[in-house]
Formats: structure tokens, sequence, C-alpha cells
């Protein structure tokens, strides 16, 4: 909004000449305001462009590793591969964009891939972006638990994805056993599949109410013996962790973006169905 210059000037001027000082201050304003405009616009190209280069940095790291990831133990797996389309649907990529991602993939399990160049690539092209960092090494820890537990070879390649990016070993840890506690429900999948983490949803495949209440519990990371107060908590951490604003305030990639939306939009149903199920709070005697 193009005032404040208009206001800056307008009080100036009226503390220095009176009424007439003050539109002349206004007026004034009005030509700083519009020369703020046209420095902003100047600046959008440029915006526009390291938005677009964060972009394929993005997608090029995450399917890249992603086929690195499944090729370190030695054979890729249709499970595995399907687990990247999975990926590539929740990201929405159009065709053009999916088989982009594919070449990726097949890059990133050829030999010879550099990994530390990779990872120090989006490093450098995303400063200060930590929830895109982590978001990136949960989609890796959901890949590396796809099917089974991760070999040697995976878990070494997943310390090579936290040290390149320098997440904490506490964050890394909390982000693994929360995967774990989904794959320990979800046989895997661990809330990554494509269309989301199906609690609650009825269609022909939807589980059955008590198997949907598991697979809450598993989402937020908590079991059926958490306090009413451990589910909020948990909820509330969560949303607070995965929550698109704030990727979006940075300038993070729409396909980050999407995913984390889907993720609050997975965490937020999950609340629900827990909070549903449970009798209401008792209130005061």
């Amino acid at each position: 909004m193009g005032w404040w210059g208009k206001a800056v000037g307008g009080t100036l001027g009226l503390l220095v000449g009176g009424p007439l000082g003050a539109v002349v201050g206004a007026a004034m304003g009005h030509g700083v305001d519009r020369g703020a405009a046209h420095v902003a616009d100047l600046f959008e190209p440029a915006r526009a462009a390291e938005r677009a280069r964060l972009q394929g940095i993005f997608l090029e790291t995450t399917f890249s590793v992603l086929g690195h990831l499944a090729k370190a133990d030695g054979r890729v797996s249709e499970t595995e591969i399907a687990f990247a389309e999975s990926v590539m649907t929740r990201m929405g990529l159009d065709r053009s964009l999916r088989r982009t991602a594919i070449q990726f993939f097949y890059q990133g399990k050829a030999p010879g891939f550099n990994l530390a160049a990779a990872l120090a690539a989006f490093r450098q092209a995303s400063p200060g972006q930590a929830q895109l960092h982590q978001l990136f090494l949960e989609i890796q820890l959901a890949a590396a638990y796809r099917g089974s537990q991760p070999g040697p070879a995976q878990r070494l390649v997943l310390e090579q994805c936290r040290h390149g990016l320098q997440i904490p070993l506490a964050s890394f840890r909390r982000l693994e056993r929360l995967i774990e506690i989904q794959y320990q429900f979800l046989g895997g999948n661990a809330g990554w599949r494509a269309g989301g983490a199906g609690a609650g949803r009825q269609d022909p495949g939807a589980p059955s109410p008590r198997t949907a209440l598991a697979g809450a519990y598993a989402t937020l990371g908590i079991t059926v013996q958490a306090s009413d107060e451990e589910v909020k908590r948990a909820y509330r951490k969560l949303m607070n962790r995965h929550h698109p604003d704030k990727l979006t305030s940075r300038g993070a990639p729409a396909e980050a973006i999407k995913l984390a939306s889907q993720q609050t939009h997975e965490i937020r149903r999950a609340y629900e169905t827990i909070t549903a199920a449970r009798p209401p709070a008792a209130g005061p005697k």
C-alpha cells in the first residue's frame, strides 16, 4: 500500500508550514511512494528468478536423493519407485515436471552421484529455510521406512543428508521417531501415500473406524494412552512445524507449500478424529 510516504510527508509539512505545508509535504511523499513502488517493481523479476531457481534445486535434490537412497542398498524396488511417484502426486507435478523428477531420480541412483555436492547446492540456494530442509529430510526418512526399516547403507545416506543441511541431531531424531511410529502402524507408508493418511475417508478402501483412530494417533506420533493435554500438545507442535504459511513467507517452492498444506490437513483431521472418539472432558462439580 503506497501511503507511507504521503503520511510522513504530510505530517512533517503540517508541523513546519501549517496546512499548506501539509499539502506540499504530502505531494512530496507521494513521489517517494511512487519511487518506492518503482524500485519494488524493478526487484520483482529478480525475486521471481530466485524462486524459480529454488524450485528447480528443491525438486532436483529431493528426487535425486530419493533415487540415491533407493539404490543405496543395492537394488531399487518397485515399492521405492511407487513412493517417489506418490511424492510427485502429492506435490501436484504436471506431466512435464513429473518427467523431470523421474530424470532426477535416475540421476541420483546412477554411479558417481555426488550427494555432498547436491546437498551443498541446496543449502546454498535456501539460506534460513530450516522448515524446507526438515521437509526434505522428512521425505527421505519416509522413503527409507517404506516397506521396511532402513539398513546401514540407507542410514548413512540419511546421516549425510542431516549433516549436509546442518540439521540438529535432536530434530533429526524427532522426525525419525515420528516416521517410525507411523511405519509401525501404516506398514511403511508413513503418512506419505498419494491420498494422505486416509483417516475418516468414506471410499471403498477406507479403513474401519478403529483402524482410522489408530492411524490418527500414529499421525500425531502418540499412543492411545496419551492424555487429552498430550494429544493437544502433540497436535500444536506438529501444526507449528508444518504450517505452510512459514514456507510461503520465505518464498519456498509451491511444491513444498502444497506438501505442507496436505500435512497440516492430515494433522488436523487426525486430531479431530481423536477428540471425537474421546469422552467430553468432565466439567467442574
